[in-house]
């Protein structure tokens, strides 16, 4: 449900009206329930009046909690929406306004005239949308006419750079663009309102008509910065990788097809509209005329001081006390002085006047022609003909920048070329206008594009500019990147065709001039100056395993060793290998040339070089590294580089040293030969490894790249530490440590032997190793049981339903596989052991300890456990000489879902006995019973297949043993 947001009720101190109020609430609680085509009336009474007051905080704004009364809406369609209890929060402002935030960040604004609220994300920044702005190209076009719009200019006068600018100035624009693009999909939160978008104002308006665009990252990321004189190139992918001479090679200059504006189109745009606020830095001087509407400040001193203000009345005319009115219109500011000072002197003896301007008249001009917004403007009459079209616009694309025509009736007063403000800075209409003077913009003369590697590309007017050279100069002159040796000139012949002309220049700077201003230019001319290639021709490139890598000066006669001067230049262990990789003429394909990098650097080889060579210097481990391992009883066994004459003794230093656990005597070296170039044969030797780490070299041994040192550890120190624990009815029980090979029996020797109440015969002990192998053959089980088949005879189910004996067999399996899991292995290891150990002392029964074993010696227990499928399970009291069959019997008997074929027993001392089990083929049920004994009745298993019941019945005994080795482990 939306939640509707109550304005704070500001008059309440009437109780009638919040009765009433009550009323209303109670009357939505009711719609909302019980009739939902009443909610839209009851909401738009509500919208009608002032808000319902829900809570207020100290300041006096209205609060609504998660938990209050919630009002459902209607929208303008008739759709319903309620509000649900989330955790949105809502807040009202001073003003009455509420506005409600959401888990996303989102906010809603319901204002007191009860209009939609408007929900919206936060407004982009200007780095963001100017990133999506250079992506789309046709945003930008449809942002530009926004503009022009806003600016009330024709779109065609629009750069980008100004619309950019406009962008980062207008936070309303940001707001309005930020909307726009969340409807095409660049923003995730949007939320239109009723078809509408929505600005930071709250209002709504229309969004741009555009096609909606699939949903783009926003690239914040300004595009890389290039310097104005370095050529703009595209880096094509080199096939040889990163080869520095191929990589300047393969630049590619673009073609010169930037989209060319017109120069000074922008001057007027971000000043129109805003002629009240220019600043007015032309000071009225003592040869300003004065009319009416001025203001004057008279200042009098002398035997008598005053301060007159006075304005000029429509006569021309101002008041003066004691000497009446005086006219000054038409006078200058030093005439009018005079003629005041005049007048006062006839009054006053010794008398003394200074004014000044205190308030500017208006003036009304008119400018008219190819401008943005023609018409009659009243502006300060310190105003010059640049303030009054800076008011208009300024031209269109269609008006004159060079010849701006001011008319005083009808007489020519001036003819102003704005690229003298524009290029120079020079303004020479520094007079004022008059009131009904007339701005004429004429349309705009011949005009020339200069595209390229010119400091200002853009079309140009011509005024008197005829030669190539003007032209130039007008976009700036020529970059240092600009190559002179070509300039196309695409030309279109007067209502004819369009021709390319090519001007080559040839011979010294002085020639160049000469022949640039030999060139006429005409009306319509693309002037296209292309940049010089992007590479050096006299350089060469050091590269690898230097300290200074890059590209170099090449000179005639220039060799490796001018730039390898030494040792010192090259970075630690270079290898003896070295490449030059060299550019061919004609097509410039690369050839390596190998050398020995010793042999140049020491002098004996002098190697020229060529232009675009790259000397390549690699490392003694980048190309096929030696490399040696030592494996075993060290600190940081592993590869390492094999150095110069490094020994075995130096690899173990290197390695960290030996571990105490190593054998220090000797160590095992494993070397390769290769034998003829054809096979490889490999040698073992020993190392006496602690006299060559005491220095002695004649023990030591020089490595060959791919040995393999290994030092071994010493014998029995796995054996350190081991130990055993033992726990139950013994004497001491606690941690023994053993012995490699110490028996059973030795450790309950020193543990002092059994107490009284001790049950030897049900001793459990567990082994790590035991349990590891069980726990696999457990998971291995579960895994076989999940992946058989549950597969039926047709003929074993013929007198019972199919689906309730599939059903049966599922659940059987679903209760072996629980079982399963919920049972891990112990571990245990059946032993046979009595309370005299010296009967079994040193027998087969005698088992060795391994370190990690757990001995638990239990009490004598007095009962016998029966399970499983009987009709009581229970510890039944253990009767000596009693068989199975007769515990089976006290504990009820077998259900009809036990298994009688299958019972088996689980001794105490871990055993199990089966019907396989038992001697001289007698039953299982005539088997006597011990102390601890478990006897286990199965399940039937239901249908399958021979293997699928073998396999069920083997899980039900594993889980079993499990379950009776747990209980055994707390006689």
């Amino acid at each position: 449900m939306s939640e509707v947001v109550l304005d704070t009720y500001r008059n309440s101190g009437s109780r009638q009206r919040r009765s009433q109020w009550s009323y209303l609430l109670f009357a939505a609680v009711v719609a909302v329930l019980f009739c939902p085509s009443a909610v839209a009336q009851v909401s738009s009474v509500i919208s009608t009046d002032q808000r319902v007051s829900v809570a207020n905080d100290p300041n006096g704004n209205s609060l609504m909690t998660p938990d209050q009364l919630v009002i459902p809406t209607t929208d303008q369609n008739g759709n319903t929406a309620t509000a649900a209890q989330n955790s949105n929060s809502t807040t009202a402002d001073q003003n009455g306004n509420a506005t409600t935030t959401d888990q996303d960040g989102n906010t809603t604004t319901a204002d007191q005239s009860g209009s939609d609220m408007v929900t919206g994300p936060a407004v982009m920044t200007a780095d963001q949308i100017i990133g999506i702005l250079m992506q789309e190209p046709n945003l930008l076009d449809s942002v530009k006419g926004t503009v022009a719009q806003q600016l009330g200019v024709d779109s065609s006068t629009v750069s980008d750079d100004a619309v950019y600018n406009r962008i980062r100035q207008d936070v309303d624009l940001r707001a309005q663009l930020t909307t726009d693009l969340n409807q095409l999909g660049y923003s995730t939160n949007s939320v239109p309102v009723n078809n509408r978008t929505v600005n930071a104002a709250g209002s709504a308006r229309t969004a741009m008509p555009r096609a909606p665009l699939p949903a783009q990252p926003i690239r914040t990321q300004a595009p890389p910065y290039v310097e104005p004189d370095e050529p703009q190139v595209i880096r094509q992918t080199t096939p040889y990788g990163n080869l520095a001479s191929l990589r300047d090679l393969y630049a590619q200059l673009p073609a010169v097809t930037e989209k060319l504006r017109r120069f000074g189109s922008d001057t007027f745009l971000l000043g129109t509209g805003n002629s009240n606020e220019l600043p007015i830095d032309i000071p009225a001087g003592p040869d300003y005329v004065l009319g009416p509407g001025d203001g004057l400040i008279v200042n009098v001193w002398g035997s008598q001081s005053n301060r007159l203000d006075r304005t000029i009345d429509r006569q021309g005319q101002i008041s003066l006390p004691e000497a009446g009115t005086i006219t000054i219109n038409g006078l200058t500011i030093d005439q009018a002085q005079t003629a005041i000072q005049k007048a006062l002197s006839t009054q006053f003896q010794g008398e003394h006047v200074e004014i000044s301007l205190g308030r500017l008249r208006t003036v009304r001009v008119y400018v008219v022609g190819d401008v943005q917004r023609p018409s009659a403007y009243d502006v300060s009459s310190l105003s010059t003909p640049l303030s009054a079209l800076y008011a208009a616009g300024g031209p269109t694309s269609h008006g004159s920048l060079r010849t701006l025509r001011q008319y005083r009736g009808t007489q020519l007063v001036r003819e102003i070329d704005l690229y003298d403000f524009l290029l120079k800075g020079v303004r020479s209409d520094v007079d004022r206008l008059l009131p009904g003077d007339t701005l004429l913009v004429p349309p705009v003369g011949p005009q020339v594009s200069v595209a390229g590697m010119v400091r200002r590309p853009a079309i140009y007017e011509l005024k008197g500019e005829q030669n190539l050279n003007q032209v130039l100069d007008l976009a700036g002159g020529v970059l240092v990147s600009a190559s002179l040796k070509q300039i196309n000139v695409e030309r279109i012949e007067a209502n004819q065709n369009r021709t390319m002309l090519s001007l080559q220049l040839t011979g010294s700077a002085d020639e160049t001039t000469q022949q640039l201003a030999a060139f006429h230019v005409k009306d319509g001319d693309i002037v296209r100056i292309a940049s010089i290639l992007p590479y050096s021709e006299q350089a060469v490139y050091l590269d690898g395993h230097v300290f200074r890598p890059g590209k170099f000066t090449y000179r005639d006669g220039m060799t490796i060793n001018d730039l390898l001067k030494s040792y010192q230049d090259i970075m630690p262990e270079p290898a003896d290998h070295a490449e030059i990789i060299r550019l061919q003429a004609p097509d410039f394909r690369p050839e390596t040339i190998s050398f020995n990098l010793p042999d140049v650097m020491i002098g004996n080889v002098k190697i020229l070089l060529q232009p675009f060579d790259l000397i390549r210097v690699y490392g003694r481990y980048e190309i096929d590294p030696p490399k040696v391992s030592i494996q075993g009883q060290v600190l940081r066994a592993g590869t390492y580089p094999m150095s110069q004459g490094m020994t075995v003794a130096d690899l173990v230093r290197m390695a960290g040293g030996f571990r105490r656990s190593a054998y220090r005597y000797e160590a095992d070296l494993s070397s390769y030969e290769v034998r003829n170039g054809q096979t490889v044969l490999v040698n073992h030797s020993a190392v006496p490894i602690e006299m060559a780490m005491e220095g002695d070299k004649k023990a030591d041994v020089t490595l060959k790249p791919g040995d393999v040192v290994s030092i071994r550890q010493l014998a029995g120190w796995k054996d350190i530490g081991a130990s055993v624990t033992i726990s139950g009815e013994v004497s001491h029980a606690g941690s023994y440590g053993v012995d490699q090979g110490e028996r059973l029996s030795s450790v309950l020797k020193r543990a002092d032997g059994f107490r009284e109440d001790a049950y030897p015969e049900g001793a459990i002990l567990e082994r790590v190793q035991v349990r590891q192998l069980g726990e696999q053959a457990r998971q291995q089980m579960i895994q076989r049981i999940e992946s058989t088949p549950l597969n039926y005879q047709s003929w074993a189910v013929a007198s019972t339903d199919a689906a309730t004996t599939l059903q049966a067999m599922q659940l059987q399996q679903a209760q072996v596989l629980t079982s399963l899991r919920n049972h891990p292995a112990t571990g245990r290891q059946v032993i046979r052991i009595s309370a005299d150990i010296s009967k079994w002392a040193n027998t087969s029964a005698d088992i060795e300890l391994r370190a990690g074993d757990t001995l638990v010696i239990p009490k004598r227990p007095d009962f016998v456990m029966v399970s499983g499928q009987v009709y009581n399970p229970e510890a039944i009291t253990y009767t000596p000489g009693k068989d199975v069959e007769w515990y089976l019997t006290k504990a009820g008997g077998v259900t009809q879902s036990g298994n009688r074929k299958v019972v088996f027993v689980v001794r105490a001392d871990g055993s199990v006995v089966g019907h396989g089990s038992v001697w001289s083929g007698s039953s299982v049920f005539n088997l006597r019973m011990e102390p601890g004994d478990s006897i286990v009745v199965p399940d039937k298993v239901l249908g399958g297949s021979q293997a699928w019941r073998n396999l069920i019945a083997t899980a039900q005994i594993a889980s079993s043993v499990a379950i009776t080795g747990a209980v055994a482990g707390v006689f």
